[in-house]
């Protein structure tokens, strides 16, 4: 069985630190990036089972940073956090498909499991549509 993966951008130092050393802990291929373009690069580089994005950072925010993931991988589950939630932003991140919207502090447990809940939906449902090409 394969390990879990995802990128995390995230302008912050402690939360990149910690989802780093918490996703690692729990055997995820983690991907940690400061900034958007570098969280772009690595996508294209690499493939992610989720991708965990800040809303607020000082390039570009994460909407804008969602619409370029969109871009290059329309499928990957992302879920947005916020330490700054907005009715303007959670419309937005709906429009664009994101999975969940995470308010900052959050319960790291609790967002493990919201996380680890999107990929392995993502799995089944991929497994699903694969047998019924099969049939």
């Amino acid at each position: 069985m394969s390990k879990k993966s995802i990128l995390v951008v995230d302008d912050e130092l402690l939360i990149r630190d910690l989802l780093y050393d918490f996703f690692s802990e729990k055997g995820w291929l983690v991907s940690v990036n400061e900034s958007p373009d570098r969280g772009v690069e690595a996508l294209k580089i690499r493939n992610f089972d989720i991708a965990l994005v800040d809303l607020k950072m000082p390039e570009i925010d994460g909407i804008e940073l969602i619409r370029k993931i969109r871009n290059i991988k329309p499928s990957l589950p992302v879920v947005i956090m916020t330490a700054f939630p907005s009715a303007e932003s959670a419309i937005e991140a709906l429009r664009l498909k994101v999975d969940d919207y995470i308010i900052k502090p959050f319960n790291i447990n609790k967002l493990f499991k919201v996380l680890d809940d999107i990929v392995e939906e993502r799995k089944r449902s991929e497994k699903v549509k694969t047998e019924q090409l099969e049939i």
